[in-house]
């Protein structure tokens, strides 16, 4: 009998790899979809990426509606699928907290819930900050006992979008060990493209900071010399998220997608910048200062740099045993990331930039 899964967020970046790995090897995958007259569209686009668009199928439905809105038969459809891959949100920076909650929170739950139903793996992706306890524990967050988190404060420090990733994460733990479901949780550090092709969508980070630093608003590092911004190709990401969907002494557990030997930011600029041909800025400029810069009416807007994107730059490094043994089992290999970043800034620069 062939592995079928059910995938949310299809359509974006990671999950039209994902797709396309997951199709490759011949797993069937129902794909929720707002407007399933794209799937042929989609198809062809998992198609260019290396999968089988014959092993994709969509089902209509939005994971801002109960139960996705799925309809009853497509309710049966699932009924064989053997895991939900939860990659669906919204991300942008200054989302509003409802806004955010409503979507981001409130569509990871319904994906907990579908999936505890139908007594499936729920796989979520999470986000690296999520593996930083003092980052956490800075921004208000219990880790320990989230139920004493204030968040109203934790979205007003962090932003909409990245505190509804911190809010639905303790949400969907809580809510699948109330129930006593399955769950795994791949937390991505920054996502890079394709090893090979350099492939990836408009609208990912890494593009917003390649076309910053091309257009010159890039004035200084953010940061100290030893500050630095994780990465992970998109290939390694999708490689390791299927190792932990299908294999049963993941449950339960969390691992990182990260590359620990990431270049510091200001090394990771100048090596953005030789594809490029122009030259990386070399002064740093404070973080906090560069926060409070940021507050003048127009500026953040000029430089096209959200406060929210800081965050994710910092010099704390991660324990990543977990990931070693994932990797050491399924003999899971990072590419050469050097080369991934430049065959990236390359795809940016041929299908992005003026």
């Amino acid at each position: 009998m062939s592995v079928e899964c059910f995938v949310t967020g299809g359509s974006g970046f990671v999950g039209q790899h994902l797709l396309a790995r997951l199709t490759a090897t011949g797993y069937k995958t129902w794909v929720l979809m707002r407007t399933p007259g794209n799937l042929e569209r989609l198809r062809k686009q998992v198609h260019q990426l290396g999968g089988d668009p014959a092993y994709i199928h969509a089902v209509e439905g939005d994971i801002s509606r109960e139960g996705f809105g799925l309809s009853e038969s497509d309710k049966q459809c699932l009924s064989t699928a053997a895991v939900i891959f939860h990659l669906a949100a919204e991300f942008t920076w200054g989302l509003s907290m409802e806004r955010a909650r409503a979507v981001n929170v409130q569509g990871a739950l319904r994906a907990a819930k579908l999936a505890a139903s139908q007594r499936i793996r729920l796989l979520m992706v999470g986000g690296f900050m999520l593996q930083n306890l003092d980052h956490l524990a800075g921004i208000g967050v219990d880790h320990e006992c989230p139920e004493n988190t204030h968040w109203p404060d934790v979205y007003r420090r962090v932003g909409g979008y990245e505190g509804s990733k911190i809010e639905s994460h303790f949400a969907v733990i809580r809510y699948m060990q109330d129930v006593g479901a399955d769950y795994a949780i791949v937390h991505p550090a920054t996502v890079c493209g394709h090893s090979e092709s350099g492939h990836i969508l408009e609208g990912q980070p890494l593009v917003e900071l390649i076309r910053n630093l091309a257009h010159g608003r890039f004035k200084a590092v953010p940061g100290s010399p030893r500050h630095w911004l994780p990465i992970v190709s998109v290939d390694y990401l999708v490689a390791m998220m299927t190792c932990v969907a299908f294999d049963p002494s993941m449950a339960n557990r969390q691992v990182l997608a990260l590359y620990e030997h990431t270049m510091s930011l200001q090394g990771m600029l100048e090596q953005i910048a030789k594809p490029l041909e122009i030259k990386a800025p070399r002064q740093h400029v404070p973080i906090r200062l560069l926060r409070w810069l940021l507050m003048i009416p127009g500026l953040a807007r000029r430089f096209a740099i959200s406060a929210e994107s800081l965050d994710f730059i910092q010099t704390q490094r991660f324990d990543r045993s977990s990931s070693e043994q994932l990797e050491r089992k399924y003999q899971l290999k990072h590419p050469d990331m050097a080369r991934t970043l430049e065959k990236t800034v390359r795809y940016v620069r041929d299908h992005f930039l003026p």
